[in-house]
């Protein structure tokens, strides 16, 4: 037996979370040092991190800590919320998620750890589960097409209003919005109405302006009360307007749906469909059109396809509209998407199918109708005759005190005014919560009144009118998996089809595809944080504000910056919010004719469009032929713009792949011309624990916390993109007009929300707080290390195969490189694409394609990927080089090779007859490794441009796969 040695610390293991996080071993790392003839990190970080940006200070947070202390903090944290039941509504409501879609999506990293569908070959099942979803919503909502989800109902509003802008024939810039709509939903209409000058009035839809471009209207509105608004629609129809409705999916099971009386759009939030409330978010709302507006649709849109079999094959539809193909012609932020959300509200309607959500929503809906019968017995007085879930309610004591009385009851209620308050039930509501409101507003612990006595005397509060005569979800996936047998084998059947972390890596360059441990991803399941609603009183959400303010310290800390804004629920929001912050600012000092944004070319795709959002002029800068901002014609086009610059947009390290050296100097022009500078933080992964942004020179930045501080990507959601900025900037973050206490009246102060949410998608800011603690300082710094470390061992290893394309003065890259594959085509007619999809057939993700160079693969493999895995796909990638070689030589044909007909599937290998002139073990088994964990990807290629000739984005009849396998 061998003796115990070391002290008690060291035997405590406080760093062993960082060494499960960070991929390569110690004796890895010193191998691939000693490939890149470098003795030590810190060398090469003397290497590769220019001197002058480097901070002079290390980070001032705790050391590392093990995964059962930092849980049992965060255990503390949430034991300090107050888990009440709020009836609060305003589009949250509390819901009952299955267990079999808890388990096994939520939970399931094959889920979140999927990545965006670009790649769609391997990502087939995600994509069926988002047609699913878009399929829902267009049943529910009576729509020719939805989209895939957008961030919250609040933004799916904004989108709505500015599709309408764009596409209305009305010549005016009045956008009119119903008093009855959520209060946070106006907030943010108006935030993002004024930088693009729109009106936004708010008033009586009965009043609505002779002048309009556009309407929204709430069905049911915020206190409950549903109408018949087809005689409205008409009018506004008429003057050449279009109306928009945001809307409830349970309330649509029952309710006439909105494309039935004529509306042009339609949003709203799918939360109820079994996704936690998580205090604001994350959730997938929703947005439905008419098909004339297709290419119009913000966000993403999953259609049909075909693969070169003939077999029906998913894929994301119509992507032209990209941001990152239109830059600065964008109409919107097309980043803004929730897919795991998204994903489990579609699946809560497979799993419960139209029947059964019917059930639900008649539940709810009689519970509503026996309190409101309850009420009046009681002297109270019901605002509305007809209504789904909520009531308004006058009482004739104070409110403030029937407030008080309900929350020692165990009940959240909402505050209209003095003598008003409204209350919504929902799933989770039973018999007994109606016998306990009684009790709340008689006073008494004998209401005189129960639910048994009323049960069989309640009408209904539907007028026959607004009854839903039309069916809904007939398609088969709706009325095949309700057993939890069947769901169980429906989910792994999808998950099956697709590529994500738990299968191989992801090498996707700026894109972050690291490790989302465990213990970070388990606090978010508990209920103490993911059941408390946005709206709730403050002292009811105090281990929430514990965890928030902690959080935001230690963001501080991290990146140099004097305050941050965790309100940005997506990185594309957080640019947008950065950029408000900066228009408000110049406008503090009289300098509103600041509208001029620089952007160098090299900057991240999402850039321009925020920058068009925020009402700002998109004024491109060069970069010179190392990648780096050609700072000459920087220095000329910010002294020709000095009168109106009011900032600069970059990313650093750049999505090049470099650390600019120029960057203190590149700040300083800007600021010397009076612009500010922002910084896009989506390549931060290279910067934590070296250098602090705001040390050289960024005024405001935005964080991407799915990426560098390890919350999922989710197959394109969730994400959360906070800002942090300086202190001149910092009164200039998202506000928020719904109450941070237990009023939300209605008021004219627009405070510049930019999310639904005061703290947007907050139900997953437990797993970047998680991550911080439990790496600690030197992890963090540790962590950056090895990222760039893996960077540079991977281009290492290629570079004798294929140019890397960027470097910096030492010759080394970042935290990325960039393969050029564009000479491939003379001698090959191999493209980029081609590479991608053979890496198919090797069990890779391809990496970033054709961005920010077109012809290029952009490679990260992170610190999470251990050297075996990164070899692994750099041997990949040299295999293929050969493949490309042979190609070259006249070995392989030029069109009927294994890159030309990649990715291989099994169909091609029991072929009767294999066709091709290289062998079918070639094919599927290109390296020995393969045979021992093969993943077969369910479609061959995918026909892009024949889904856009024949656009379908709803599930297709079953007929479809018969045909194609005829």
């Amino acid at each position: 037996m061998s003796e115990v040695s070391g002290s008690l610390k060291e035997l405590e293991q406080r760093d062993d979370f960082v060494r499960r996080h960070i991929g390569p071993s110690a004796s890895e790392i010193e191998a691939m040092l000693g490939t890149l003839e470098i003795e030590s990190l810190d060398e090469l970080v003397a290497r590769t991190v220019p001197k002058s940006i480097r901070s002079n200070t290390p980070l001032d947070l705790p050391a590392s800590r093990r995964e059962q202390d930092v849980l049992s903090e965060l255990h503390a944290m949430a034991g300090e919320n107050r888990l009440l039941k709020s009836l609060i509504g305003m589009g949250y409501h509390d819901c009952i998620t299955p267990l079999v879609i808890l388990r096994n999506v939520l939970e399931n990293p094959g889920w979140y750890t999927a990545y965006t569908p670009y790649q769609p070959e391997i990502s087939q099942g995600r994509l069926e589960a988002l047609i699913n979803y878009q399929t829902m919503v267009m049943d529910l909502t009576a729509m020719d097409l939805a989209n895939a989800s957008l961030l919250d109902e609040a933004t799916a509003a904004a989108e709505a209003m500015t599709l309408c802008h764009r596409v209305s024939k009305a010549k005016s810039d009045v956008f009119f919005v119903s008093r009855g709509c959520h209060p946070q939903t106006i907030d943010v209409l108006r935030t993002r109405a004024e930088p693009l000058g729109v009106d936004v009035l708010v008033g009586e839809h009965v009043n609505a302006p002779a002048e309009l471009f556009g309407i929204l209207l709430q069905y049911p509105a915020t206190t409950g009360e549903i109408e018949d608004h087809a005689a409205l629609v008409e009018a506004v129809h008429g003057k050449g307007a279009l109306v928009c409705v945001a809307s409830d999916l349970l309330a649509l099971t029952l309710l006439r749906p909105p494309g039935e009386w004529g509306a042009d759009i339609v949003v709203g939030n799918s939360q109820r469909f079994g996704v936690p409330l998580g205090f604001g978010g994350p959730h997938a709302a929703f947005f439905a059109t008419r098909s004339e507006f297709k290419r119009d649709v913000p966000g993403r849109l999953v259609g049909l396809s075909l693969d070169t079999r003939g077999h029906p094959a998913y894929r994301l539809a119509l992507q032209t509209r990209e941001q990152h193909i239109r830059r600065e012609k964008a109409t919107s932020n097309i980043c803004t998407a929730q897919v795991l959300l998204a994903v489990m509200a579609g699946f809560y309607a497979v799993y419960h199918g139209p029947d059964r959500l019917r059930t639900i929503a008649q539940r709810v809906h009689r519970l509503t109708c026996i309190l409101a019968n309850g009420l009046r017995r009681l002297g109270c007085e019901i605002e509305h005759d007809a209504f789904f879930d909520t009531l308004c309610v006058r009482v004739k004591e104070d409110v403030e005190v029937l407030l008080s009385r309900a929350r020692e009851a165990g009940y959240n209620l909402r505050r209209i005014d003095n003598d008003q308050l409204a209350l919504s039930l929902d799933e989770v509501s039973v018999a007994a919560d109606v016998d306990k409101l009684f009790q709340v507003f008689s006073g008494s612990g004998d209401a005189g009144v129960s639910l048994a006595g009323l049960d069989g005397e309640t009408e209904t509060a539907i007028p026959d009118s607004l009854k839903r005569r039309s069916t809904f979800l007939t398609h088969p996936v709706f009325n095949s998996h309700h057993s939890e047998t069947q769901m169980l084998r429906y989910l792994r059947l999808l998950q099956e089809k697709d590529v994500a972390l738990d299968r191989s890596m992801i090498p996707l360059g700026s894109c972050t595809m690291k490790l989302n441990a465990t213990a970070e991803m388990e606090p978010i399941t508990w209920q103490e944080f993911n059941g408390i609603h946005p709206f709730v009183p403050l002292d009811q959400a105090q281990g929430y504000l514990r965890l928030i303010e902690g959080l935001e310290k230690m963001l501080c800390e991290i990146t140099g910056f004097d305050a941050v804004s965790l309100q940005p629920n997506a990185g594309s929001q957080g640019e947008y919010a950065g950029l408000l912050a900066i228009r408000r600012y110049h406008a503090s000092r009289g300098e509103s004719a600041r509208t001029v944004c620089l952007i160098p070319s090299s900057a991240h795709g999402t850039n321009p469009a925020s920058a068009i959002m925020a009402g700002m002029k998109v004024v491109v800068v060069g970069c010179d032929d190392d990648g780096n901002i050609d700072v000459a014609n920087l220095r000329t086009k910010a002294e020709e713009h000095t009168d109106s610059l009011a900032a600069l947009m970059v990313t650093y390290p750049s999505t090049h792949g470099v650390f600019e050296e120029a960057i203190v100097e590149i700040c300083d022009i800007v600021h010397a011309q009076g612009g500010q500078v922002y910084m896009d933080g989506a390549n931060m992964n290279a910067l934590v624990g070296l250098c602090r942004p705001a040390e050289f020179g960024p005024d405001v930045a935005h964080l991407n916390l799915h990426k560098t501080f390890c919350i999922p990507h989710g197959g394109g959601g969730p994400g959360i993109g906070p800002i942090g900025l300086r202190a001149h900037l910092a009164p200039f973050a998202p506000g928020h007009a719904v109450g941070r206490e237990a009023v939300w009246a209605d008021t004219d102060d627009a405070s510049g929300a930019v999310a639904a949410a005061p703290w947007g998608s907050a139900g997953i800011l437990p797993i970047s707080w998680a991550y911080i603690a439990l790496m600690g300082s030197d992890g963090l710094k540790k962590a950056t290390e090895v990222a760039i470390l893996n960077a540079n061992y991977v281009a290492r290893r290629l570079q004798s195969h294929y140019p890397i394309l960027y470097a910096g003065p030492g010759g080394m890259v970042a935290h990325e490189c960039i393969v050029d594959l564009r000479d491939l085509k003379d001698g090959s007619d191999v493209t980029v694409d081609d590479v991608a999809k053979r890496l198919i057939d090797y069990g890779f993700h391809a990496p970033t394609m054709s961005w920010p160079v077109a012809g290029t693969l952009m490679i990260e493999p992170t610190e999470s990927e251990s050297k075996a895995e990164l070899d692994r796909f750099c041997d990949a990638m040299i295999a293929i080089r050969k493949e490309i070689s042979a190609i070259e030589r006249g070995e392989m044909d030029r069109q009927d090779n294994p890159l030309k007909n990649a990715p291989h599937t099994v169909f091609d290998l029991v072929d009767a007859e294999w066709s091709h002139p290289y062998a079918a073990i070639e094919a599927v088994y290109p390296v020995r490794s393969l045979r021992e964990d093969k993943y077969w990807p369910p479609v061959n290629r995918i026909d892009q441009a024949y889904g856009d000739r024949h656009f379908v984005c709803s599930c297709p009849p079953p007929e479809a796969y018969e045909d194609a396998a005829d």
